[in-house]
């Protein structure tokens, strides 16, 4: 009972602000998502990492163990997931991606704070900085043919994580006005984010429901499976090894339905996953949370 109450305790903040998102949409109020994102994903969210890197107190080696445990559960998760593309015969651009990359910034985030605390915001930013490098790289070039290292460059999220790590090794911090600006600034990308999510949820359309409900659950299964493999290899401590599970086992995101739309892919299945998935996280991740904790 204690457990389940914790577990509540966790996910129910994220997933009302989330309905939030979703009734106010019903209701007919005006919601321009595509400002919101781009406030969330070029300032609060660059902000809100810098700060969780800069301020947190875990090792550096430590990290440098998560980032290659994540990399080795995306590169498990990609190539289990390819096969089974390729097992069902659907199109590798459609369904590759989305199938890879989760929602890592919109619930993996504040569901890593609200379970671990800061320590475990400082981890679920690292495993969120690695898949954003791989969806801005291999992720794009599997939904368009082409690479985007020139995008990768540009995203305001990469730079924050890389001065971030550096002011965490050299144990630099900046003016405590300029840290309490940066991290109010910060503090608006949770909320933004998860609203946003259910702002997006309420406005795509859902086809092919029979297949995306099978892609979704499979989804958890290798995504759970890869990151216990990883964190078990690298011999991650139980916070990070949970937050990677956590991360790495989030729902589509709804990025990977837009970069369907600008690539040309087809981009209907997409939203159906991302629908589906997301409803299947109301309940896969709380029973995956009250496994890791």
């Amino acid at each position: 009972m204690n457990i389940a109450l914790t577990v509540l305790n966790i996910t129910a903040p994220v997933f009302l602000l989330a309905a939030v998102g979703f009734v106010w949409v019903r209701l007919g109020f005006e919601y321009r998502v595509a400002f919101v994102t781009r406030m969330a994903m070029t300032l609060a969210v660059p902000c809100l990492i810098f700060v969780a890197l800069m301020r947190t107190e875990i090792a550096p080696e430590a990290l440098a163990a998560l980032s290659l445990a994540s990399f080795v559960a995306y590169a498990l998760v990609m190539a289990a997931c390819f096969a089974l593309v390729k097992i069902m015969r659907l199109d590798v651009p459609t369904y590759l991606a989305p199938m890879v990359f989760g929602n890592t910034g919109n619930l993996g985030l504040p569901l890593a704070l609200f379970a671990f605390g800061e320590v475990g915001l400082g981890y679920a930013v690292v495993v969120f900085a690695v898949m954003a490098i791989l969806s801005f790289t291999i992720g794009i070039w599997i939904v368009s043919g082409g690479g985007s290292l020139k995008r990768l460059v540009q995203e305001p999220l990469v730079a924050a994580t890389l001065l971030g790590a550096l002011f965490l090794w050299q144990g630099w911090e900046t003016p405590e006005f300029l840290t309490n600006a940066l991290d109010l600034i910060g503090q608006m990308a949770i909320p933004l984010m998860l609203i946003t999510l259910g702002v997006a949820v309420a406005r795509l359309e859902v086809k092919a429901i029979g297949r995306a409900v099978f892609l979704s659950v499979i989804k958890v299964v290798i995504c759970v499976g890869a990151a216990w493999v990883a964190a078990t290899y690298f011999a991650l401590d139980p916070v990070a090894a949970a937050v990677l599970i956590v991360q790495v086992a989030t729902p589509v995101a709804v990025t990977s339905y837009l970069l369907a739309e600008k690539y040309g892919t087809d981009a209907q299945p997409v939203a159906g996953l991302v629908v589906i998935s997301t409803l299947l996280s109301v309940v896969a991740l709380p029973l995956i949370l009250a496994f890791v904790i």
